[in-house]
């Protein structure tokens, strides 16, 4: 007598300015408070990638190019080309974006990432279908490329779906 396979999804962890790509059953995970994790999306393919971005603009640093908003939306699409992915009907997700330090002050660093993010998507043409973003909570999220959707736990709540 044998048992049956288990196929758990493969679980990756998106650290800061990283990013991941895969397909069904693979599942991306990250930790935000002021970055966000943008995850594109193919939903007829099941292929997708999730960035961690830290900064809006790489102002001439250097660093990884999931660092920054203006330059991970095109490595994540090079990166879903390099798995057949087209961009015609990808879709994005934007999950993150808090304002961590609180206040009214100079480091509104939440509120710049989501405008850059936004901007950079616009550029690219893709649609934001989902995003759970701004406040003053960090979020863990987990991004499903069988479905799409990204599930999003913060403190005291309960968790939701994008």
């Amino acid at each position: 007598m044998t048992s049956p396979t288990i196929h758990a999804p493969v679980e990756t962890l998106v650290g800061l300015g990283q990013i991941a790509a895969g397909q069904a059953p693979k599942r991306m995970k990250a930790v935000l408070g002021s970055c966000i994790g943008l995850a594109l999306y193919h939903p007829r393919l099941k292929t997708g990638a999730l960035a961690h971005i830290v900064l809006p603009d790489s102002a001439g640093r250097t660093g990884p190019p999931g660092k920054f908003a203006d330059t991970a939306v095109g490595h994540m699409i090079e990166m879903l080309r390099q798995l057949d992915t087209p961009v015609h009907g990808l879709t994005a997700r934007l999950t993150g974006g808090a304002n961590m330090f609180g206040g009214n002050g100079p480091i509104r660093i939440g509120e710049e990432n989501i405008k850059a993010v936004t901007q950079s998507l616009r550029r690219a043409s893709i649609r934001v279908v989902g995003q759970d973003v701004g406040g003053n909570c960090g979020r863990r999220i987990v991004f499903d490329c069988s479905s799409g959707q990204i599930t999003v736990e913060k403190a005291g709540q309960p968790s939701r779906s994008l």
